[in-house]
């Protein structure tokens, strides 16, 4: 009987522990950059249709001389 009391305690105890880490692990997120900020400072970051061409990811149309 002793035994299964002492199995629940430190199951108890591993539970505590891990409560304890995730709690931790949601304080270290909250002291971050708020999420808002971060999406803000990337629509800076979106290439242009000029910068995409420079990388030569998109092709500009050719200019056909005009006929007349």
């Amino acid at each position: 009987m002793a035994r299964v009391n002492r199995m629940s305690v430190q199951k108890r105890l591993r539970e505590r522990k891990k409560a304890e880490r995730a709690e931790l692990k949601r304080e270290m997120r909250s002291q971050r950059e708020p999420r808002e900020e971060i999406e803000e400072e990337d629509k800076d970051k979106v290439a242009s249709r000029d910068d995409l061409a420079g990388y030569g990811l998109i092709e500009e149309p050719a200019e056909e001389p005009p006929t007349s």
